[in-house]
C-alpha cells in the first residue's frame, strides 16, 4: 500500500527547495498516520460501507492525484521567478489531502481486516510505520531528482501524480474485468 505514497513522495521532494530531512520526516508522519488511520476506519465501517468504497475508491482517488498534479504542472510552467522561488515545505493541508488520496484503497483493506481474525491496532501501526519510512525515504529521492533536473521538478512532480492516480483506476479496472470475467 505504500508505494503509491513513495511516488507522491518523490514528487513532493521534487517540487520543494532542497528539502531537509525534518520536512522529509514531516512528511513521512502525515502520510503514515492517514495510513495507519485509514484503515481502522475501513475495519469499523465493516460490511456496511464495502460496497461504496470498493466501488468508488478508484475514482476518488484518482480524481484527487489528478487534481493536485495538474496543480503542480501549471505551478511548474509558471514565470521564472515563481519558480525561483520554490516552497521550502508543502502546507500542512496540501500533504494531508495528498495521502489521503493514496490511502484510499487501504479503506477496503480495512474492510477486509474486519473479517477475518487481525489485531487492526498492531496491523494499522504496521502500515503507518512502513508509509512513515517509504514516504520519507520518497521526499528524500525527490530531493536528489530535483536537484538533477532543476526547475522541471514540479512539472515532473505532477505527472507521477497523475501517473500514480491513472495506474490506481487501471489496476481497479482490470481487477473488476478479470472478476467478472471468473464470475461468467
Amino acid at each position: 500500500m505504500s508505494t503509491d505514497a513513495f511516488a507522491a513522495a518523490v514528487g513532493k521532494g521534487a517540487s520543494l527547495h532542497n528539502p531537509r530531512l525534518s520536512e522529509a520526516l514531516r512528511t513521512g508522519l502525515i502520510f503514515g498516520t492517514v495510513e495507519a488511520i485509514t484503515p481502522v476506519i475501513g475495519w469499523a465501517a465493516g460490511l456496511a460501507a464495502a460496497p461504496f468504497v470498493q466501488q468508488w475508491d478508484h475514482w476518488i482517488a484518482f480524481v484527487l492525484l489528478l487534481i493536485l498534479g495538474l496543480r503542480m504542472i501549471r505551478a511548474g510552467f509558471g514565470a521564472p521567478e515563481e519558480e525561483a522561488e520554490k516552497p521550502c515545505r508543502h502546507s500542512f493541508w496540501l500533504l494531508v489531502i495528498t495521502a489521503i488520496a493514496t490511502s484510499i484503497d487501504a479503506l477496503a483493506v480495512g474492510v477486509g481486516l474486519a473479517f477475518i481474525n487481525v489485531n487492526i491496532l498492531t496491523a494499522a501501526l504496521a502500515i503507518g510505520l512502513a508509509t512513515m519510512t517509504m514516504v520519507t525515504l520518497g521526499v528524500m529521492l525527490g530531493r536528489a531528482i530535483g536537484a538533477l533536473i532543476g526547475k522541471r521538478a514540479e512539472i515532473l512532480g505532477g505527472f507521477v501524480l497523475i501517473g500514480v492516480g491513472s495506474l490506481i483506476l487501471y489496476e481497479h479496472t482490470t481487477a473488476s474485468t478479470v472478476s467478472a470475467w471468473v464470475g461468467l
